[in-house]
């Protein structure tokens, strides 16, 4: 008679046939997580670069008859949603990335 080459047979449902699949099954190592904090740097920074003054504030008071053109500034409109973008895009390369 042979030997069985199968390991998943009826015979061994519920018996632990492979002591070495649980060694370590978390799937993020130390590098994993340092690119997910970098990544979350960048979309922290992103998101204070747009605080500001609205529209219709001047000198921190809502004036209805004044219009801020700070709005429309390189910071609030390029810079801060690039770094957010990028925050992002650095998030999924440290979900996708294997130990």
């Amino acid at each position: 008679m042979s030997k069985k080459t199968n390991k998943f047979s009826a015979d061994n449902f519920g018996k632990e046939t492979t002591p070495e699949v649980q060694e370590n099954t978390f799937y993020f190592g130390k590098e994993n997580f340092k690119w997910m904090l970098i990544g979350l740097a960048f979309i922290l920074v992103g998101f204070l670069l747009m605080i500001g003054p609205d529209a219709n504030t001047v000198d921190g008071k809502f004036d209805p008859n004044s219009w801020n053109d700070g709005i429309f500034s390189i910071r609030r409109i390029r810079i801060a949603p690039l770094f957010v973008v990028i925050g992002f895009v650095i998030e999924g390369y440290a979900i996708l990335k294997r130990k």
